[in-house]
């Protein structure tokens, strides 16, 4: 026969027993970072005692909702922007691009006010 308890119910615990510290550290970073999106991008909606409080279900549907929003406010932002005949400026290592520098400003030759 097995170890003999003194308590009929000390292994019917189900908490955070069996989960590795590891584990628990990445729950708590989730909630974390979940409660930081909700705050933070919830624009002054939301403080920390009133979203830390929230049931897990409400907390889960405000953060994939406001998830829902951002991406498609991305997405249409990055269609808006989305142009055939445009040119960027600025290269992506941040040096300008110069001959499209050249050619965005040659319409505005010889207009400039200052004397």
């Amino acid at each position: 026969m097995g170890r003999r308890w003194p308590f009929r119910l000390a292994l019917a615990f189900f908490g955070l027993t069996t989960i590795t510290n590891e584990e628990i550290q990445q729950a708590r970073v989730s909630l974390f970072s979940m409660l930081h999106q909700i705050i933070f991008h919830g624009k002054g909606g939301y403080d920390y005692d009133t979203v830390y409080n929230m049931p897990i279900w409400l907390r889960k549907f405000t953060y994939i909702e406001i998830k829902k929003f951002y991406d498609a406010e991305s997405e249409a932002a990055s269609k808006a922007t989305k142009g055939k005949n445009q040119s960027n400026l600025i290269n992506p290592n941040g040096t300008i691009n110069t001959p499209a520098f050249k050619a965005a400003s040659q319409p505005y030759k010889g207009q400039s006010s200052y004397k």
